[in-house]
């Protein structure tokens, strides 16, 4: 009877002081992430680094970030402590990032600011920083599975954190926004100056957020089941035998790359290609997260299946097909589009997002004590493609920056190939992907209840 009860009360839907508390637990994460891909490259290649020299620093970091999820995953799944994780990485996060883009230490320390001694005091701090953001990024990930059962709930959550990601990500633009137009930069210290404030102010507020989440959420369950029994460690192979896996992971990775690729090449589309204010480097990204945010709110409200997490995919990926071709024809005699473009860009960020979150979340099911591995090792897969392709098209700009001149002699930038064709192709492949999954979405009784207690 109380194995019944107890199994009820794991199916039941989250309350909604709870989904906040979880929702803001990544927002550290979020806003030093927003930082990194929309402002790493082009802080490091305006203080005087090559391009290819930004995209080792951009590589070193996302490939400790791969190796880290891995990692961390494991030790996860073998001890549990979600939120000591959670709280370990944070603490990492907070102390590095700032060094990121903080101006080069060693180079201060050694009197050299040689290319190669900023190039690798750049990519260490990257590293270190990467390995912290790992720690917080799966223990946090894989929670939802552990807090509930319940489908639509972890939904809810995976929705209400997005939700958050944007709120982190329109607290950085802000940020930005103010400093961009109170510090002017016309030496390489007024820029490191810039960068650094943003740094400053994203950590403070990420780090407040980060105590509410610890206050706030309580320890969720991994190594024992949902009727109290212990449950032996999943092994590594039990996910590798199964299709779902390599679909979702398929799914996760191209949904990354849309959304990382395109945030990183997003200030240089309108600073270079269509030559819009200073400002628009803040501005246009808020739109994009502030659409996000707002269509994050609404599907929370939402009761998913199989099919419904497939169209929202869908529709989120048609969109970018969309997006991405306006961007790479859009002439820079009407770069205010620019604003319209990034208003189908935020939705569509968003209902690809949650969607392929949940299609993770389905994945895990109730094997909850294997939901590390699979958060690390999807994550794995993102940070090491996310990185490589970074560091392809980077190669490329350095070699030539202009591939010839701009849409109206019919050339096109590497920059508009970055914001425009990757996105673009990775959305259609991912859709095409998502419509060979079966998801087996249990159907339990409170999925036609209210959502919310």
């Amino acid at each position: 009877m109380s194995n019944s009860i107890e199994d009820d009360s794991f199916s039941k839907p989250v309350g909604r002081w709870s989904v906040y508390c979880y929702g803001v637990g990544h927002m550290l994460n979020d806003i030093t992430s927003a930082c990194w891909f929309t402002y790493l490259l082009l802080f490091l290649t305006e203080i005087g680094l090559s391009s290819r020299d930004a995209a080792i620093v951009m590589l070193s970091g996302q490939i400790a970030d791969g190796l880290a999820t891995i990692f961390f995953g494991e030790l996860i799944d073998r001890f549990g402590h979600f939120k000591i994780w959670h709280g370990a990485g944070a603490i990492l996060v907070a102390v590095s990032f700032s060094s990121v883009f903080g101006g080069c230490i060693p180079c201060k320390l050694l009197s050299s600011f040689s290319t190669i001694v900023e190039t690798v005091s750049y990519s260490t701090f990257a590293a270190i920083f990467n390995v912290g953001w790992a720690a917080t990024q799966v223990s946090h990930m894989s929670m939802v599975s552990c807090i509930t059962l319940n489908s639509t709930s972890r939904v809810v959550l995976a929705s209400c954190r997005n939700a958050f990601t944007m709120v982190a990500n329109l607290s950085l633009y802000g940020i930005a926004f103010i400093v961009f137009e109170v510090i002017r930069a016309e030496t390489r210290a007024d820029i490191e100056n810039q960068y650094r404030w943003i740094a400053y102010l994203s950590i403070f507020i990420g780090c407040c957020f980060v105590g509410v989440f610890h206050l706030g959420t309580k320890e969720p369950r991994s190594k024992t089941g949902i009727h109290g029994d212990i449950h032996a460690r999943i092994s590594w192979t039990y996910w590798f035998l199964k299709i779902l896996y390599y679909q979702v992971a398929i799914v996760y990775m191209l949904t990354r790359l849309v959304l990382n690729v395109s945030q990183a090449y997003l200030a240089f589309y309108v600073i270079d290609d269509v030559q819009m204010a200073q400002s628009s480097k803040a501005l246009v990204p808020a739109i994009i997260y502030i659409c996000s945010f707002v269509v994050s709110i609404l599907l929370q409200e939402i009761a998913w299946n199989e099919q419904r997490l497939k169209a929202y995919y869908t529709a989120g990926g048609i969109l970018w097909i969309f997006c991405g071709t306006a961007i790479i024809l859009l002439p820079r005699s009407m770069s205010l589009f620019v604003y319209a473009i990034s208003i189908f860009i935020g939705i569509a960020n968003a209902l690809m997002t949650v969607t392929a979150v949940s299609m993770q979340n389905v994945l895990i099911g109730q094997d909850l004590n294997g939901c590390a591995f699979v958060c690390g090792s999807l994550s794995f897969l993102d940070k090491i493609s996310c990185g490589l392709t970074l560091f392809v098209l980077q190669s490329f700009h350095s070699s030539s920056p202009i591939v010839a001149g701009n849409y109206s002699t019919g050339n096109f930038s590497i920059t508009r190939y970055g914001l425009g064709l990757v996105p673009a192709f990775c959305s259609l492949v991912g859709v095409a992907v998502t419509w060979t999954m079966e998801l087996r979405i249990p159907s339990y009784k409170p999925l036609t209840e209210t959502l919310l207690e």
